[in-house]
């Protein structure tokens, strides 16, 4: 049926009562002659006295639902006022702009309109671009160019623009810039600032930069647009350089612009320089937003200041989630994780990226079993997890080689439909993998739509953690055919598999690539696997001299890996000086002089053994007490040597001395 077709529409009855009294009161009071009631176009008075003059398009300012948009659309009709451009227009402009109208039923009636004027269009176009598919408004703009009678404007691409900004669409958005600057519209100060935002979010900032230098109009929002481009691309310099240079030429910063400073001088860690914008702002007299103190906040946080940080905090008259939240996330990373968490208990109010900093922050401070804990307490908050929250969990299950409970969050993922983008398959590919069921870590890889150097690296480094050495030094291979550079973690699961394997050729031939073709710099883990490669090959004097080779100082790890091959090997000689070189790093390290006394020993030197004990005990060294950890029906059950903690002890130890008691061991 064609909307308009105005033989086919049906006496309506279902207007409210009191709205249809107040159609036929004005149409009693006014005539509806389309004709002696045009406006001006350029009177905002006699645009409204129009409106006013017409019941419909007054009935219209009133509309209160769909149906009732419905029935004034069909009145329009039967009278002809639908034939007018502006009430059209009104009618269009109503409905596309409108959340509780459907957009689609919308552009049904742009397309069955005689002759829509741009105004219309745009109307239709901006409605697509606010909705949930913005494309759409693309799609009209296409189709407004086929149209003879009414050209695209200023405002038409202004709107196109902010698309191509939001979706990130590079080739559509030069596409569109060629149209403007054709057609002359680049000299228009609102498009012009449209063009700057749209070339920044596509990542064009060098574009951007040009058409701002080259612009002979702009204003303190392309200041605005082209300083906070440069932040979120976290290119801080530049954006510092052409604040400078806006301060050079006498134009005032406002508030957004102070944002894109403050958040400049996080990005560069610079404390001296964040304190002397909050000077400025403070003498300036700016208006401090909350989004602009937040800024501050986390600007000193960040710089590591976090006594500034809870002044501005403590100072704040109203404080958002995101400023509870920066200051939990402060508090986390300068190891106060007690005062985090009363941070987070006291949060008058609670929102996902809150519970996210929580639970990451216990991750990261390897406190993974308390991280699941907060995690389930999550669930019963009735707070509804994001990506970021099973990130958090997968890592957490990790730490903990909890499969069940990393199992368990794999079908959350696909319960609740949350894509498997690269991130969150990688994260389940290092879980899987730690978790020791490689197979399922193998097949989330191959079902990843997407993988990215990270995922390639998660599978290489499961493989290797597996003993999996030929698929893993495979999939290194593979990696490099497709293109994808290894970085140095890469290289550390590769070297890995390959001290497994006891490679000794691959492992020099990967460890000098690092340099040679892929201009990686080898760091001490690195070092650290070489020396474990060559020492249980037996190869301890190279092993020492490659150490001596090291651009840095050999730490603990690297001097522990030749220590632990010269206990293998009993070369005594060479263990005494790494050693030596051990206890001057860490002379608390038990590990080191139990070692090294029972190296004494197989040795036959008695005396030497009895004088590292004795040693040890002067120093006040005790042996560390061994832990692990078991998952048990989704719980993680941690047992320390000669713990008592756990509520079933007196059964678990009874279990051990049973299996232990052929050899005469028994725990009590």
């Amino acid at each position: 049926m064609t909307v308009y077709n105005v033989t086919k529409v049906r006496s309506h009855q279902l207007i409210p009562k009191p709205l249809l009294n107040l159609f036929f009161s004005r149409l009693s009071l006014h005539s509806l002659s389309l004709s002696t009631h045009k406006p001006n176009p350029t009177s905002w008075n006699a645009t409204r006295t129009y409106v006013l003059s017409n019941p419909l398009l007054s009935l219209l300012e009133n509309c209160k639902s769909f149906s009732q948009f419905k029935q004034i659309q069909s009145q329009m009709i039967l009278t002809g006022l639908i034939l007018d451009g502006f009430a059209s227009s009104r009618l269009i402009s109503f409905c596309a702009l409108t959340a509780s109208i459907n957009l689609d039923y919308c552009i049904i009636i742009l397309n069955n309109l005689q002759n829509p004027n741009v105004f219309s269009w745009n109307a239709v176009i901006r409605g697509c671009v606010e909705s949930e598919d913005p494309q759409k408004g693309l799609v009209l703009y296409k189709r407004m160019l086929t149209r003879a009678d009414c050209r695209p404007d200023n405002y038409t691409y202004s709107f196109l623009f902010k698309v191509c900004a939001n979706l990130v669409l590079s080739y559509m958005g030069f596409e569109i810039l060629g149209q403007v600057l054709k057609m002359g519209f680049d000299k228009d100060m609102y498009l012009f600032n449209g063009i700057i935002h749209m070339l920044v979010s596509i990542g064009e900032l060098g574009l951007a930069h040009k058409v701002f230098d080259d612009g002979c109009v702009r204003d303190l929002v392309s200041w605005n647009s082209l300083i906070n481009g440069y932040v979120r691309r976290r290119q801080a310099r530049e954006a510092m350089g052409i604040y400078q240079k806006m301060i050079t030429e006498q134009v005032k910063p406002d508030e957004v612009t102070m944002i894109g400073v403050v958040s400049a001088c996080a990005q560069l860690k610079s404390l001296a320089l964040g304190r002397e914008t909050h000077r400025y702002i403070e003498e300036s007299g700016l208006n401090l937003k909350i989004s602009l103190v937040n800024a501050l906040m986390d600007m000193y946080v960040k710089c590591g200041d976090l006594e500034a940080g809870k002044v501005v905090f403590d100072n704040m008259r109203k404080k958002t989630v995101v400023s509870w939240t920066t200051m939990i996330v402060g508090h986390a990373k300068n190891g106060l994780l007690d005062m985090a968490w009363k941070l987070f208990h006291d949060m008058p109010e609670k929102n996902v990226v809150a519970w996210n900093a929580i639970i990451g922050s216990y991750v990261q401070a390897n406190l993974s079993l308390e991280a699941l804990e907060l995690f389930r307490e999550m669930q019963l908050s009735n707070m509804k997890p994001d990506k970021v929250t099973m990130l958090h969990c997968l890592s957490a299950c990790s730490q903990l080689g909890a499969l069940d409970t990393g199992i368990w969050t794999h079908n959350y993922i696909k319960k609740h439909n949350l894509s498997l983008d690269v991130a969150l398959g990688t994260a389940l590919i290092d879980m899987y993998a730690k978790c020791g069921n490689i197979t399922k870590a193998l097949q989330v890889f191959n079902e990843m739509p997407r993988r990215n150097s990270l995922t390639w690296t998660a599978i290489i480094g499961g493989l290797s953690l597996y003993g999996n050495v030929n698929d893993a030094i495979f999939y290194f291979s593979k990696m490099i055919d497709i293109g994808l550079m290894p970085d140095e973690i890469t290289f550390l699961g590769v070297l890995t598999a390959c001290c497994h394997g006891g490679l000794v050729e691959e492992g020099r031939k990967y460890f000098d690539q690092m340099k040679s073709r892929f201009n990686l710099s080898p760091q001490p883990k690195h070092y650290s696997c070489m020396v474990n490669l060559l020492g249980r090959a037996g190869l301890l004097e190279e092993a020492e001299e490659l150490i001596k080779t090291m651009p840095m100082e050999a730490d603990a790890m690297v001097w522990g890996a030749l220590f632990f091959a010269c206990g293998i090997h009993r070369n005594l000689l060479i263990g005494e000086r790494a050693a030596s070189k051990l206890l001057e790093l860490d002379p608390h390290d038990s590990g080191i002089y139990v070692l090294l006394a029972n190296m004494y020993k197989e040795a036959g030197k008695w005396e030497d053994a009895h004088n590292i004990r004795k040693m040890m005990n002067e120093r006040g060294v005790e042996k560390t007490p061994g832990s692990s950890s078991i998952e048990v029906n989704g719980i993680i059950n941690e047992f320390i040597v000669r713990d008592k903690s756990h509520p079933q002890s007196e059964q678990i130890y009874e279990c051990f001395n049973l299996i232990n008691k052929t050899i005469g061991v028994c725990y009590v």
